[in-house]
């Protein structure tokens, strides 16, 4: 474990989330320096440990790092003992199970804050803690579609598509850290901690940016589009002789530099291209005709045209891409650690970067479920080595 230098390396959190969204709330918190204390079921724990694509299962390496493992059946009241007495340790506690699961084990924020005034209790849920859909069940891609998400996303004559991520737990998830941050900030004026309530299908509704307001004044239907944004023009992925390319020079200033590049700078003045609203319009059209130019160059002789002319634009980057980039390399944007299940490997840094107070991966993810119950419990708590194989026995720990 490397020295913690972070934000928040005097807060310490307890997360009772399993599965997406509650856990990368509390990777985050734990990133920038939160002592992370996450409870998990005995035996089998968070099913994230077996979750990934391919021969390694390595998501819970990137979600459970910063983190200590403790176990606690909560469904056992000893168990829930166990999160009374954390509860009265920490600054924040995160959950992700559906509405009322809390109060029915005697875990609910009334019953918490009369442990500790100061708590901050984080709720993740399908459809927020209040609202007639409350006590439904909830995952990321119901989130994504009552959110607004799902629908515009894909081609115009197929099936709304998703994304390769759980982009609305991990929406939800960043909208949760974000109150957690606010309410400690507010805790220093007030002294009382308080609960934030993320719910996943306003999370996505955040990013949806003027769907709604569209609607109600004119009557606009946001529909799938595939690759482009509606007359946002242009703003797409070209072919090349070796490849794909994504430009991006909808802004007029922009747009007179990519013309330049493709050595027909008149094209910037025609009317039929030379506004945004002109562009929109004929989107298809404008689309087609720098494809046609593209597809005559290589990927590396269109991106030192972009470079020359100052036209944002980039390649389209997988895993191996990244592993391979010098400013990938330069910003340590990929770290390399050492695991003694999976040997050396690189996962993404912390983010976002703070000057001063630094974000880091400090330690592993834990590689067994309850790995610290010892150190937690014993030193945190004052249990004895006795008490701990006792709750073990009983199957509370």
């Amino acid at each position: 474990m490397t020295e913690n230098k972070g934000a928040l390396a005097d807060i310490r959190v307890i997360e009772l989330g399993q599965l997406i969204a509650g856990p990368f709330c509390g990777q985050l918190l734990g990133d920038m320096g939160a002592d992370v204390i996450k409870v998990e079921p005995p035996g089998a724990g968070d099913p994230m440990r077996e979750w990934g694509h391919g021969d390694a299962k390595l998501w819970w390496e990137v979600v459970a790092r910063n983190k200590r493992s403790v176990s606690a059946n909560l469904r056992v009241p000893e168990g829930q003992e166990i999160v009374r007495l954390l509860a009265a340790h920490a600054d924040i506690l995160i959950e992700n199970f559906r509405p009322g699961t809390l109060e029915k084990w005697g875990l609910g924020p009334e019953a918490l804050h009369a442990i500790n005034p100061r708590l901050i209790i984080v709720r993740v849920s399908g459809y927020g803690q209040t609202g007639p859909y409350s006590s439904r069940a909830g995952f990321g891609g119901i989130g994504e579609a009552m959110g607004g998400w799902r629908a515009i996303v894909g081609d115009p004559d197929r099936p709304p598509s998703r994304m390769g991520v759980s982009i609305g737990d991990s929406l939800a998830a960043s909208y949760a850290c974000m109150g957690a941050l606010a309410a400690l900030h507010a805790r220093e004026r007030t002294g009382r901690g308080q609960v934030v309530d993320s719910a996943l299908y306003e999370a996505v509704l955040q990013v949806m940016e003027s769907l709604v307001p569209e609607y109600v004044v004119s009557g606009h239907v946001r529909k799938r589009s595939g690759s482009v944004l509606e007359a946002i023009a242009p703003s797409n992925v070209y072919p090349c002789r070796d490849g794909e390319y994504l430009i991006g020079a909808n802004q007029d200033a922009v747009f007179a530099r990519l013309c330049a590049a493709m050595g027909a700078p008149a094209l910037a003045s025609d009317p039929r291209y030379a506004t945004h609203r002109a562009r929109g319009e004929r989107q298809v059209e404008l689309d087609e005709r720098i494809a046609a130019w593209t597809a005559t160059l290589t990927v590396d002789a269109l991106e030192a045209l972009m470079i020359e002319h100052g036209v944002p634009a980039g390649r389209i980057y997988g895993a191996k891409d990244m592993l391979n980039d010098p400013h990938f390399a330069a910003r340590e944007a990929l770290i390399e650690v050492d695991s003694p299940r999976w040997g050396t490997f690189q996962m993404q840094n912390a983010f976002p970067r703070l000057s001063d107070t630094t974000s880091a991966v400090r330690r592993l993810a834990p590689a067994t479920v309850g790995e610290h119950n010892h150190e937690v419990y014993g030193e945190l708590l004052g249990m004895t080595e006795t008490q701990i194989r006792q709750l073990k026995a009983k199957g509370a720990a």
